[in-house]
């Protein structure tokens, strides 16, 4: 299979990969309860993206993400392996338990709203060696 090419089911049509199950497999072991994954999952077959929106109790923020985002970032790395093979972009949206706040991370994982970085530092003046008149 070529990276470039979808796969092919037994009839011959490209397919595309089941993201909601695998995002599923994923995610359920860092939530206390599997029912506080909300999931939807949306393609755009004329350019393949794909749109991956999920929701969690707030409690389990913190498994899901993991320290330093290190869980997270493993999820996006599947995510967007899996993708990559298939030939298609993969868009993901995190939203807090009421639905109101998204976090979308682009196809290279960075994200595409918020964050500054942090500000720059100018370098300290140099002392003089000779003594001002």
């Amino acid at each position: 299979m070529s990276l470039n090419n979808k796969p092919v089911s037994e009839t011959g049509q490209k397919t595309s990969p089941d993201y909601g199950s695998l995002v599923r497999f994923l995610v359920e072991p860092f939530l206390e309860s599997s029912t506080s994954l909300s999931l939807d999952c949306e393609h755009a077959h004329g350019n393949n993206r794909v749109w991956i929106r999920l929701a969690f109790d707030g409690e389990d923020k913190g498994r899901v993400f993991g320290r330093g985002g290190r869980n997270i970032q493993a999820i996006r790395t599947v995510i967007q392996g899996v993708a990559k093979i298939a030939g298609e972009s993969v868009y993901l949206d995190i939203y807090d338990e009421s639905g109101g706040t998204s976090r979308r991370e682009t196809p290279s994982g960075s994200r595409s709203q918020g964050r500054k970085g942090s500000p720059r530092r100018l370098p300290l003046p140099k002392p003089n060696s000779k003594p001002r008149s």
